[in-house]
C-alpha cells in the first residue's frame, strides 16, 4: 500500500502550511483570548480556495479530493483549531450536501458563492432537546401553498452568527418520525430568521456559535434540499463526511500540542539534562507520536474511501472517535510535560487542551461514534 502523497497534495501542504504559519498561528492566541471571529483569515482562506476544496471548478470550487481536504484541515487546525472548524463547516456540512443533493439550479444559486467564499454557511441539525437523538426534531415546516412556513429553534450552530446560508432540518410530518424530516436551504438574512447571542465556550472561542430562531419563516418549494421527507438521509450522509473533517481538526490540535511539548522538552533542563532525556518524558513523547500517526492513518483511510465513492460510515466514525480521543490525551500529556508552565496562558498547550474537548462532542459524540461502529460490526454477523 502506497502512503506517499501526490505532487499536487505535497504542493497543497506547502501552500497551506505557509499560510498557517505566517498568518494564522501568530494571532491564534489573541483571537482565542478576545473571542474574536477571524474575518481576515476566513477571507484569506477564500482567496486560497480552502472554503470549497472538493467542489468542482464549474461551481467555483478548487476541484480537489478528500485527501486534499484532510491535509489542508490538519495544517490550518494545527495553527488554530477555531479557524479550522470554520473551514470544516463550510466544506463538509454545507458545500458537501449541496454538491450531493442539490439540483443544478440550487447549485448555481447556493453552492457557487459558498465554494468561492463569497458567502459562509452553517449546518442546523441540533436543537435544545435534540442533540445525539437527531430524529427528535421539534422545529416544524408546515406546507403553505407552494412553500413551507418554519417555526422552531436550533442550538450550537457553528458559523451561525456570521452565516449567509444555512442547511436546516425540520419536521414536515411528525407521525413519520425520522422519515418525516426534510432538509431546507435557508437565506439566513431573510425575514423570520433571527440569531441569539454568541455562545460563551470553553474552547474554539474564535469560532462563533449561537442559537437560531425561526418565527413564521417562509421558504419556497425550490429551497427543499433533496426530497421532502428525505432530510434524515441528507443529515446522516453529511455527518459521515463531516466526521472526516473533525478527525483532521483533532489531528491538527494533537500535532500542535505534541510539537509544543517536544520543543519544550528539548529546551527545558532538570537534574543536569534535558527533560526529553528523562525516560518518563521520552516515553510520553513516543506514545504521542505513535497515537497521532495511527489517528492520521484512520483519517486518510476514511478520506480515501470517500474519494473512491465507497461507503465510509464506519471508517469515518472510527477516524473521528480515535483522533478526537488522541487529541484530548495528547493535549493533557503536553500540559504534564510543561508542568506548571502548561497551566498558564503564556504557553499554547492550555489552549490546545481546551480546544481538544469539543472534538469528542460535536458532529456526533464519542458515544455515538461507538454506536455507529458497533452497528456496522454487529450488522455483518
Amino acid at each position: 500500500m502506497d502512503f506517499s502523497l501526490s505532487d499536487e497534495h505535497e504542493a497543497l501542504v506547502r501552500m497551506v502550511r505557509d499560510f498557517a504559519n505566517r498568518e494564522v498561528k501568530p494571532i491564534a492566541a489573541e483571537i482565542d483570548r478576545e473571542h474574536r471571529y477571524p474575518a481576515e483569515l476566513v477571507a484569506r482562506m477564500a482567496e486560497l480556495g480552502l472554503l470549497g476544496i472538493e467542489v468542482p471548478p464549474e461551481y467555483d470550487g478548487s476541484g480537489l479530493d478528500p485527501i486534499a481536504y484532510v491535509l489542508a484541515m490538519e495544517e490550518v487546525s494545527t495553527a488554530c483549531a477555531s479557524t479550522g472548524v470554520i473551514m470544516s463547516v463550510n466544506n463538509s456540512l454545507v458545500c458537501d450536501p449541496l454538491l450531493k443533493f442539490a439540483t443544478e439550479a440550487q447549485k448555481e444559486r447556493w453552492l457557487r458563492p459558498l465554494a468561492c467564499g463569497d458567502k459562509l454557511g452553517c449546518f442546523q441539525l441540533s436543537e435544545p432537546n435534540a442533540g445525539s437523538d437527531a430524529a427528535a426534531q421539534t422545529t416544524v415546516a408546515v406546507r403553505d401553498g407552494d412553500g413551507f412556513v418554519i417555526n422552531g429553534v436550533k442550538n450550537w450552530i457553528t458559523n451561525g452568527p456570521q452565516a449567509d446560508t444555512g442547511i436546516l432540518f425540520a419536521m414536515t410530518d411528525k407521525e413519520k418520525g425520522h422519515k418525516g424530516i426534510t432538509a431546507f436551504i435557508i437565506d439566513m438574512n431573510a425575514e423570520g430568521v433571527s440569531r441569539g447571542p454568541k455562545d460563551d465556550k470553553l474552547g474554539i472561542r474564535a469560532s462563533h456559535s449561537c442559537q437560531i430562531f425561526y418565527t413564521d419563516h417562509r421558504v419556497s418549494a425550490d429551497q427543499v434540499l433533496g426530497e421532502v421527507g428525505g432530510g434524515f438521509k441528507v443529515a446522516m450522509a453529511t455527518l459521515d463526511c463531516g466526521r472526516i473533517g473533525i478527525a483532521a481538526q483533532a489531528l491538527g490540535i494533537a500535532r500542535a500540542a505534541f510539537e509544543a511539548a517536544t520543543e519544550y522538552a528539548c529546551d527545558r533542563k532538570t537534574f543536569g539534562k534535558r527533560i526529553a532525556d528523562h525516560q518518563g518524558i521520552a516515553f510520553k513523547l513516543a506514545d504521542m507520536a505513535t497515537e497521532i500517526d495511527a489517528a492520521r492513518m484512520l483519517t486518510y483511510r476514511a478520506a480515501a474511501m470517500k474519494a473512491a465513492g465507497k461507503r465510509h460510515s464506519k471508517e469515518s466514525a472510527m477516524a473521528k472517535l480515535y483522533a478526537s480521543e488522541v487529541a484530548n490525551k495528547v493535549a493533557k500529556d503536553a500540559i504534564q510535560v510543561f508542568g506548571g508552565n502548561g497551566y498558564v496562558t503564556e504557553y499554547p498547550v492550555e489552549r490546545h487542551f481546551r480546544d481538544a474537548k469539543i472534538t469528542e462532542i460535536y458532529e456526533g459524540t464519542s458515544e455515538i461514534q461507538r454506536v455507529v461502529i458497533a452497528a456496522n460490526v454487529i450488522g455483518r454477523r
